[in-house]
C-alpha cells in the first residue's frame, strides 16, 4: 500500500535548490534596448554638462581675480595698522597688484607683488557703467588725478597728497563683457567692496 506522504503517480517531486518546471520567471539584467537606452541618456547629460561647465568659465576666472584684488587691497591696509606704516597699492598694467612699504627715515620696501589669475586683467568695458558707489569709471583704475594710493597707519586711503581718495579696479576677460568685475575703494574709511557685472546691473 502506498504511503500517504509519498507524492502520487505524475506529481513532480521538487529537489532542493531547483524551480519548478512549470513556473514562468524572467532572467535578471538589462535588455540591450534598455543598455543602449541608458547611454544615450548618459551621453546627453554628459554634452549638456560640459556645455554649462564652459559657459560658466569665464565668470569663475574672474571671480578668483576679484577675490584676489580684495585680499591684496585689505592685506595693504591691515599692514598699515599692524606695522605702522604707510602702505602702497601699485597697479602695474595689465594685472599685477604690489604692496610697497614706506620706510622711515626714508625708502621703500616691495613686500609683494600679486598677478591676476586666468589672464584676467584690469579692464573697463565699453557700455558698463560705474559701480553704485560712483567713484568713477573714466579708466580701469579710477583713483581720480591721485598720484599715488597710500594706506596710512589709521586705515584709510590717501592720494600723494595725504587727502583721502576714493576709486574703483575695473576687471574682465578681453572679449567677454559678462565677466566684467569691479573692486572699489572709499578713502575715508579703508572699506573695500567687490561687484559682479549681471548684464543689466551691478551686484555685490
Amino acid at each position: 500500500m502506498p504511503d500517504a506522504s509519498s507524492p502520487s503517480r505524475g506529481q513532480a517531486e521538487a529537489l532542493p535548490g531547483t524551480r519548478s518546471t512549470g513556473t514562468a520567471h524572467r532572467n535578471d539584467g538589462f535588455s540591450l534596448i534598455e543598455t543602449i537606452i541608458g547611454l544615450v541618456l548618459l551621453t546627453l547629460i554628459a554634452r549638456i554638462a560640459v556645455v554649462n561647465i564652459v559657459g560658466i568659465m569665464p565668470g569663475i576666472k574672474t571671480n578668483e581675480a576679484s577675490a584676489q584684488t580684495v585680499a591684496q587691497l585689505r592685506r595693504g591696509r591691515h599692514l598699515a595698522l599692524a606695522q605702522r606704516r604707510n602702505i602702497e597699492i601699485r597697479f602695474v598694467d595689465p594685472n599685477q597688484i604690489q604692496l610697497v612699504r614706506h620706510e622711515v627715515p626714508n625708502g621703500t620696501t616691495v613686500l609683494s607683488t600679486v598677478t591676476l589669475d586666468n589672464s584676467v586683467q584690469f579692464l573697463q568695458f565699453s557700455g558698463v557703467p560705474d559701480t553704485p558707489d560712483a567713484f568713477g569709471n573714466g579708466s580701469a583704475v579710477d583713483f581720480g588725478d591721485a598720484g599715488a594710493l597710500i594706506f596710512l597707519t589709521d586705515g584709510t586711503l590717501v592720494d600723494d597728497q595725504s587727502q583721502p581718495v576714493s576709486g574703483s579696479i575695473f576687471l574682465g576677460l578681453t572679449g567677454h563683457p559678462e565677466t566684467a568685475r569691479a573692486v572699489t575703494v572709499l578713502g575715508a574709511t579703508g572699506r573695500i567692496r567687490a561687484y559682479r557685472w549681471t548684464s543689466t546691473e551691478w551686484i555685490q
